[in-house]
């Protein structure tokens, strides 16, 4: 009985995949520039740092937290977007 449950939920996610609009393809590009563009900017920042090591550090785990965090919204919403579409 489980393994014929299995089948039919593997067989549901596989069709679950649904086209991106193009409207969805050109803000998640738009997301994935401004990323970048401010990772940049972070690392820029950080090899300048005239701060002590501590400081320094600290603003840089910061940074990495940000950025992760950014990443994980960003990709939850191009989730969505192609989840609600089916």
């Amino acid at each position: 009985m489980k393994a014929v449950l299995c089948l039919f939920l593997l067989a549901g996610v596989s069709y679950s995949h649904a086209e991106e609009t193009v409207g969805e393809k050109v803000g998640s590009t738009a997301k994935d520039a401004k990323r970048g563009l401010k990772k940049g900017a972070n690392r820029v920042q950080e090899a300048v740092c005239m701060k002590g090591d501590a400081k320094c550090l600290a603003q840089k785990a910061g940074n990495r937290m940000e950025e992760g965090g950014s990443t994980v919204k960003d990709k939850a919403g191009d989730v969505v977007d192609s989840v609600d579409k089916k």
